[in-house]
């Protein structure tokens, strides 16, 4: 059957039936309670004679591994993506979160795009490539984990950590990157390939008053300590730095047109910042995300926190981001400090001149004569940090065109994967994977 046909309208709507139903197990992290999202897929493979492996590094939060064997001429290679969501706050969702609720061409569910979508479309490639016994030449590895958007301690970190031989691959394929319809204001078929990722750098403000009576004046005012540097922090404009992923994805965007040739300068420093996704590629990112104050209405705090959520660029140090935080905060009233360990060690900067960048690139010019496929740098924490310190090539690519409304599902509101997004994903995936292993 190497050769047969594939029937992608049926393909389509298995694919679709897969992801409905995916998309009404509550997987929402905290808590996490994965397993039943592990055992699903894992059951999907396990019908057609996949041997499933399934470990646990939490009770209720499996991982699950399954391999589609090859010859042994190259080494393995391995799709991985994350069983878990983020939660919702269902007051501001239009659309029921958990139902897998088809309507006007969407999909609409927590997780539509971050990534269940993206695991059934691995999943497809790997039942595909079994039925249709592709000869391949290299292992392929399916491994969907928990835990990623808290932090991975409970997911890919205890893998890679506790059972390496696993995740001993030559390639991987996550999340991180994908396709988008519109840049700086242009319709394009833009595809950015994330070889690299910031730093994930969380801190923690604590600011040290007087506590007394909320009847009288005071002076020594936690809040008040608090308000006033977060408000410095908020104003603090910081330089943009460039990469050489960054530089070379700005010359190719000159190349085709989504940037003026001539810009440099204050002109292409307009340009980058005139999108914050785009301008969060070239700056430590810092937001103010939680804020904690007071136990009474009547009662001046005695200690007042915050929390910021910074991204730093690769190959910037944490502790010495910490110190630029604390300078400008300049407040002895305020401390500032890690608010924990996530994101210690810099993500490893990993190279785009390799089999699997020019395969993707290969695929999406010819599956459009109009895509424009460039590296960069995920500005979100994923799961290819873990295998990128092992020196291993993780990408994070979904070969989907998603619009700005798509994007936005991204932990936002009434998350969605339109259907020509879910069937694109399906087919290029394969085709990706497909010529990869044979």
């Amino acid at each position: 059957m190497a050769n047969a046909p594939i029937d992608w309208p049926a393909i389509h709507a298995e694919a679709l039936d897969i992801l409905t139903r995916y998309l009404r197990i509550d997987t929402s992290n905290p808590p996490g309670n994965e397993a039943p999202a592990a055992h699903f897929l894992g059951d999907l493979l396990a019908a057609e004679g996949f041997h499933c492996t399934y470990l646990e590094p939490q009770p209720n939060r499996d991982i699950l591994l399954a391999t589609l064997p090859g010859d042994g001429r190259k080494q393995p290679m391995m799709l991985c993506n994350h069983t878990d969501v983020v939660p919702v706050e269902a007051e501001y969702w239009t659309k029921p979160a958990f139902d897998g609720l088809v309507e006007d061409g969407r999909i609409y569910g927590r997780g539509a795009v971050d990534m269940k979508g993206a695991a059934v479309m691995q999943l497809m490639t790997m039942l595909l490539l079994k039925r249709h016994g592709a000869p391949l030449q290299r292992d392929l590895v399916f491994c969907a984990v928990p835990d990623e958007e808290a932090g991975s301690f409970h997911g890919m970190q205890w893998l890679s950590e506790t059972h390496p031989e696993l995740v001993d691959v030559e390639f991987e394929l996550s999340e991180g990157g994908s396709g988008r319809s519109r840049f700086l204001g242009q319709d394009t078929e833009l595809f950015s390939v994330a070889t690299n990722e910031k730093t994930i750098c969380w801190l923690q403000l604590t600011a040290v008053g007087t506590p007394g009576h909320g009847s009288r004046p005071h002076l020594d005012n936690s809040a008040v300590h608090l308000t006033r540097v977060l408000q410095r922090l908020a104003d603090w404009d910081r330089p943009l730095t460039f990469i050489p992923e960054t530089r070379h994805t700005i010359e190719r965007l000159k190349q085709e047109g989504l940037m003026p040739a001539t810009a440099d300068g204050a002109v292409l420093e307009a340009l980058i910042r005139s999108n914050p996704a785009y301008q969060a590629t070239f700056q430590n990112t810092l937001n103010i995300t939680m804020i904690q104050s007071g136990i009474k209405a009547n009662v001046i705090p005695a200690k007042s926190t915050a929390v910021l959520d910074c991204r730093l660029l690769p190959g910037q140090d944490r502790e010495a981001w910490r110190q630029e935080v604390a300078a400008i905060v300049d407040d002895a009233r305020v401390q500032v400090d890690f608010y924990t360990n996530w994101g210690q060690e810099a993500p490893e900067p990993i190279p785009w001149d390799t089999e699997l960048y020019r395969t993707i690139e290969s695929v999406m010019k010819e599956a459009s004569e109009d895509a424009i496929v460039v590296p960069t740098t995920c500005t979100g924490g994923t799961d290819n940090r873990f295998l990128r310190a092992k020196g291993i090539p993780a990408y994070g690519f979904i070969p989907c065109l998603l619009s700005p409304e798509e994007a936005a599902g991204f932990h936002g509101n009434d998350e969605f994967l339109t259907l020509d997004n879910l069937n694109m994903g399906v087919e290029l995936t394969y085709e990706i994977v497909r010529r990869m292993c044979t």
